[in-house]
């Protein structure tokens, strides 16, 4: 059993830290192709904003996991 769920806490810990690279990579590219295009402040912003909200978001699924650790009583 013990197996079983240290393999699903290290999946969601894998897949937090894909979620993570990719919104690295997607701000990257954005924060590139709004300089390449010459888009708008407004929009590089936004971008920007949406990367937050990303981070955000893989803080959030980080402090569950640790949190479901805590419950386990390890």
């Amino acid at each position: 059993m013990a197996g079983m769920q240290n393999k699903g806490e290290g999946l969601a810990g894998r897949r937090v830290a894909l979620f993570i690279a990719g919104v690295g990579l997607f701000w990257i590219l954005a924060t590139w192709l709004g300089s390449a295009l010459g888009l708008s402040e407004r929009v590089r912003v936004l971008f920007d904003l949406f990367a937050l909200a990303g981070f955000g978001w893989a803080l959030w699924m980080t402090i569950d996991i640790w949190r479901k650790r805590q419950n386990d009583g390890r």
